[in-house]
């Protein structure tokens, strides 16, 4: 019986640190370990989900049947999920053959207000069988009462539980304990809550919705994800285990899973940079560092600048083309203030 229910969204979100680059033998060796630890789902995919690679997100170096396929062949105890946006991903050529080829659990996911497009995709992976969970991202970006409003109509599709994700890694704990606390008194489904670490307190955020009724956690090993990264699992599976909740996992075999990944995975060194925080402070997608730095050299503007304008814009994930459209704007600005 365990009191907190884990995913690892290692091969999914965590491919952002590395452009979605992940190779076959990268994810068969992963899922391998995550099944001996005793990790009870394990995504796998494009950052952004089924049906997202695309030169506007980044290209995977697999496509999704492929990565579904390395995945299926290793984990039998464990079960393979996915994440799908509506918009990104469709049911007839993306989420029909992922669930052919034996997906066990989906993650539905739309922004906060939008939950209304994920019922038809809900529905179907219930229709066959499947656990369906509803994600509702950037959630800082509107107030408990919306978010609970938007996740009972989630609840009213027959979703199996609703993860509330800090997209932006704005959250500090006490916007956590309100949100999650005020869900959990108004749905009868188990609440879960998906951190980033652009203000270094996605463990603390995820220790905090668990204390505030979630049931569910949505973490990476050694934290990678976009931008700054996500909640470290094998951080969190051991405090968790050291405040006395079970959570079905081995401790030591995960600690040995973030050994292996450190060395076969996520070479690449990990941390908050300082463009993360200002991601965090601007409220905007952590996935957008990359472009917005990238963006910023070319036009030579201030990436600080890009951020914060895009948070006043209230750009959000699938809006990458945006940041061209502000870096431009600011160097029309700075042309006007030399005149």
């Amino acid at each position: 019986m365990t009191d907190v229910f884990i995913i690892d969204s290692s091969l999914r979100d965590g491919s952002h640190a590395i452009r979605h680059q992940l190779d076959r033998r990268q994810i068969e060796s992963y899922c391998a370990a995550a099944e001996t630890a005793g990790v009870p789902i394990v995504m796998v995919g494009h950052g952004n989900g089924l049906g997202a690679s695309s030169l506007q997100v980044g290209e995977s170096l697999l496509t999704d049947q492929e990565m579904i396929a390395c995945a299926r062949g290793k984990l039998s105890r464990s079960k393979l999920g996915v994440f799908i946006i509506p918009g990104f991903g469709t049911i007839n050529k993306d989420l029909g053959p992922a669930i052919e080829q034996g997906v066990d659990v989906v993650c539905v996911s739309s922004h906060c207000t939008e939950a209304d497009t994920t019922q038809r995709h809900i529905n179907y992976v219930k229709e066959k069988g499947k656990l369906a969970y509803g994600n509702l991202m950037m959630t800082h970006m509107v107030s408990k009462e919306i978010l609970i409003d938007e996740c009972l109509k989630m609840q009213s599709y027959d979703v199996d539980g609703v993860i509330i994700m800090d997209s932006a890694g704005a959250y500090i704990t006490a916007d956590v304990k309100e949100r999650i606390a005020a869900l959990a008194g108004a749905l009868k489904i188990p609440v879960g809550f998906h951190a980033h670490n652009n203000l270094g307190l996605a463990i603390a955020n995820s220790v905090a919705a668990i204390e505030a009724g979630a049931t569910i956690l949505d973490c990476c090993i050694l934290g990678f994800g976009a931008g700054a990264g996500n909640t470290q699992m094998e951080a969190v599976v051991a405090i968790l285990n050291k405040m006395g909740y079970k959570t079905g996992i081995d401790l030591y075999k995960i600690l040995d899973l973030a050994d292996m990944a450190a060395k076969e995975l996520f070479t690449s060194a990990k941390g908050i940079k300082s463009i993360s925080i200002v991601s965090g402070l601007a409220g905007v997608f952590s996935g957008f560092v990359r472009h917005v730095e990238r963006v910023s050299l070319q036009y030579g503007v201030d990436a600080k600048d890009v951020f914060f304008e895009l948070g006043r814009r209230k750009a959000v994930g699938g809006q990458e083309d945006m940041i061209v459209e502000v870096a431009i704007s600011l160097v029309d600005k700075q042309r006007e203030k030399r005149q």
